[in-house]
């Protein structure tokens, strides 16, 4: 777990410094993540979540996990395992403190009797869509529900009644009473109880009442002595209803709430009602899909908690919605993973190259640099044999213009190794090429003799000394940089190219023992990982995490 993380100076600690210089809250400082578990947590969640944990790691407070657990509905216990498993990668910790909504339904319920008892809570019979018309519009006021002015006695009754599960799904709601011509339309005499007769993740089946999101956090967050609830910002307008909530009751203590702008990424859609559409028919494999923006899917992809952490630190905490380029988030985890990732080489559409003048029997064993920059990793052994494989798109018959690797009669030097001339091409009866006959220089090996000008590298492994493994070459998610425009389905932008699997990959020996979710820089390829579910000892998966051009990166530096 990290020990820190630097967060900018921003106006939410401007607020808390302010708090401790005048004695509020005694001096603490106590914040929360509160995720819904209806859902696999993504890339807009991450910057929540590191901006409540360092909040407290900053000024040696305390952070709470709590799930939001008031629709059994739409949650279950995978979404609680994962969502815990996704902070632990981010590098965060709850300690002792993992919490529930679910844990203080008896409290939640007697808070709402003493709204009741006070008339400011009333039972209602609306039907969801009579409630909606009731409600009104943004610039029409809303109208008394018929129940409105129920007698106390007779909303305790029912509300009583609604717990011991007599009445059917959607028969009543508890709504509070405030002001149906309220400007704000959240103050509009919201529900905050409906029937629900469901089983439950956490209370199994004692439930059948279950409180609404808006009532049970404010509340949640006053049991657990909350001091800054940082919100984003959609629920600004929910704001004054949080408030009113913790007005009313006799609760231990009143948390702030502040809101900041979410995390918004170009390229992805943000929203877990699209992310599950997508996982629910099938246009992509599951959750942790390494294209999905969650926190699972980058983990399995390779991405770094380094680099999404560093990517929320440079984007900054603010109070205006913006939407952040998915190359900047690229750079920080090219960054990262070139700082820390061992090379190796792997032919990923392998091209069979026979060495005419190197003898059988030869073998060289060549001693490479597990990482250039970093003489701790140590080195690699590569054999070097007559028989190799490179990789067919460096070479061409017809080279296009400036092409600089292997074309008939050229030569190129074979990384760490020999320079090779292409003498002969080698085609099967529909013409494909199958392999290529070269010769190689003897007296070039990782030596430029001198007047020799040879200006192509290109990577290779032994035919006979390199091992078979399956590679996926993943890409955006998304063709368009807003999915969400108005313009059609956001389905309709999904990238049709967005997965290519490659099955029969030759990759060096080094690698036969990558152990799950290990990376590497593949030279000359890019940056990949072995698959966290997939890869095994006697089948190894690697995932294409990010290439190796940083185009962000070099417009930055320009």
């Amino acid at each position: 777990m990290v020990d820190a993380v630097h967060i900018p100076s921003n106006f939410i600690h401007q607020i808390i410094d302010s708090d401790l210089a005048n004695g509020k809250n005694g001096g603490r400082v106590h914040t929360r993540f509160p995720p819904e578990p209806n859902g696999y947590l993504h890339m807009g969640h991450a910057k929540s979540i590191c901006l409540n944990f360092a909040t407290a790691l900053k000024y040696g407070g305390k952070c709470n996990l709590r799930f939001d657990d008031t629709n059994p509905e739409k949650e279950n216990l995978e979404y609680v395992e994962s969502i815990q498993a996704s902070i632990r990668w981010l590098g965060f910790d709850w300690e002792d403190r993992l919490y529930y909504a679910s844990n203080y339904f008896d409290q939640l319920y007697d808070y709402a009797v003493a709204l009741v008892s006070q008339g400011k809570a009333y039972v209602c019979s609306l039907t969801p869509d009579q409630a909606r018309e009731y409600r009104g519009t943004l610039t029409e006021p809303g109208r008394n529900s018929p129940d409105r002015e129920r007698s106390m006695e007779d909303n305790l009754d029912l509300f009583s009644r609604m717990k011991n599960g007599e009445f059917a799904d959607g028969t009543y709601t508890l709504r509070a009473k405030i002001d149906m011509a309220s400007p704000n339309i959240n103050m509009r005499d919201p529900v905050i109880y409906r029937i629900r007769h469901a089983h439950h993740h956490q209370t199994g089946n004692k439930w059948c009442i279950y409180p609404m999101y808006d009532y049970t956090h404010c509340i949640s967050d006053a049991i657990e002595g909350i001091t800054h609830s940082l919100c984003t910002l959609e629920f600004e307008d929910h704001r004054p209803l949080y408030d009113w909530i913790l007005d009313q009751l006799d609760v231990p203590h009143h948390p702030q709430q502040i809101e900041f702008a979410r995390l918004n990424l170009n390229y992805t859609v943000m929203s877990k009602r699209k992310l599950k559409q997508l996982v629910d028919e099938k246009l992509v494999n599951g959750w942790n899909d390494p294209r999905m923006p969650t926190l699972e899917g980058m983990r399995r992809r390779g991405y770094t908690p380094a680099a999404i952490r560093n990517l929320i630190e440079i984007a900054g905490i603010s109070k205006s919605n913006s939407v952040v380029d998915v190359g900047m988030l690229e750079h920080c985890l090219r960054e990262d993973l070139d700082r820390t990732s061992p090379r190796a080489m792997c032919v990923l559409r392998p091209l069979k190259v026979v060495l005419t003048n190197y003898p059988a029997e030869k073998t060289d064993i060549l001693g490479m640099s597990r990482h250039p920059k970093d003489e701790s990793m140590g080195e690699r052994s590569m054999t070097f044999t007559r028989e190799l494989y490179i990789d067919r798109s460096d070479f061409e018959e017809v080279p296009p213009p400036k092409f600089k690797r292997l074309v008939p009669g050229g030569e190129v030097r074979l990384r760490g190794a020999y320079v090779i001339r292409c003498d002969e091409i080698v085609k099967d009866a529909a013409g494909n090429i199958t392999e290529l006959h070269c010769s190689c220089d003897m007296d070039t090996l990782n030596k430029n003799p001198e007047g020799r000008k040879v200006k192509g590298v290109i990577h290779w492994v032994s035919a006979s000394n390199s091992i078979s493994c399956e590679v996926r070459l993943y890409e955006r998610l998304f063709t368009h940089e807003n999915p969400d425009s108005a313009e059609g389905d956001y389905r309709d932008k999904l990238n049709p190219d967005s997965l290519v699997v490659l099955s029969d990959c030759r990759a060096e020996p080094s690698l036969a023992s990558a152990q799950p979710e290990e990376r590497f820089q593949f030279e000359r390829e890019g940056y990949f990982c072995a698959d966290r579910f997939d890869s095994k000892p006697d089948g190894l998966v690697f995932n294409l995490t990010i290439g190796l051009r940083d185009t962000w990166g070099k417009i930055q530096n320009t």
